[in-house]
């Protein structure tokens, strides 16, 4: 079966993914609890496919996404999270995921997305996909949501823009679009709606 790299910050929560799993045949697991161990671990075992987490301890999970599919365009990447938020099922979609499965879903759904996403990684599938493309208001992107991953931290404009690798002005532009697009105006009611609306990573 296809080596296989579970991305999570939580270890009984990698743990249990690894044994049921391993139950549906999967014998090449290796795990990683945050970006850097993932992008380690990536080079060193070469996975076919890779769960990820959205809120890892060194940034957020749509980051290892896009990293992934800017070296690889045939590794099957699949983000695996508690919250299934529409905003986040585009974010994934965005970033360059082959799927999108919540948490709450059983096993055999994950396997499901893991082996349609072996066959066609550049695709992309998840529950309730028609009804986001009938709703394309407002969402955020995936680099919004690393901002707001910074945001609920606390970081300031410098620190966010050494973070995330750009400048102070592109930090300001995003945060003005996340604004708008949360119908707030300053940082705290930002965060405030994200937890309102379900879309904190906490």
């Amino acid at each position: 079966m296809s080596r296989l790299l579970i991305v999570d910050d939580h270890a009984l929560v990698r743990e249990g993914l690894k044994r049921a799993l391993a139950h549906e045949g999967f014998s090449q697991i290796t795990e990683a609890s945050s970006i850097a161990q993932a992008r380690a671990g990536i080079a060193a075992s070469q996975p076919e496919v890779v769960t990820v987490d959205i809120n890892l301890p060194d940034g957020s999970g749509f980051e290892l996404v896009r990293w992934i599919r800017g070296i690889s365009p045939d590794m099957a990447i699949v983000v695996l999270t508690l919250n299934n938020h529409e905003n986040y099922i585009r974010a994934a979609m965005k970033a360059g995921a082959s799927a999108f499965v919540s948490k709450s879903e059983p096993i055999p759904a994950l396997v499901a997305a893991i082996k349609h996403s072996l066959i066609t990684p550049l695709s992309f599938s998840a529950q309730g996909l028609e009804k986001l493309f009938n709703n394309t208001h407002n969402t955020l992107t995936a680099r919004e949501f690393d901002l707001l991953a910074q945001l609920e931290k606390g970081h300031t404009t410098a620190q966010i823009s050494k973070s995330l690798f750009i400048s102070p002005a592109t930090v300001k532009t995003h945060l003005a679009s996340i604004y708008r697009k949360l119908e707030v105006t300053n940082r705290t009611a930002a965060i405030h709606a994200m937890h309102e609306q379900g879309l904190s990573s906490k």
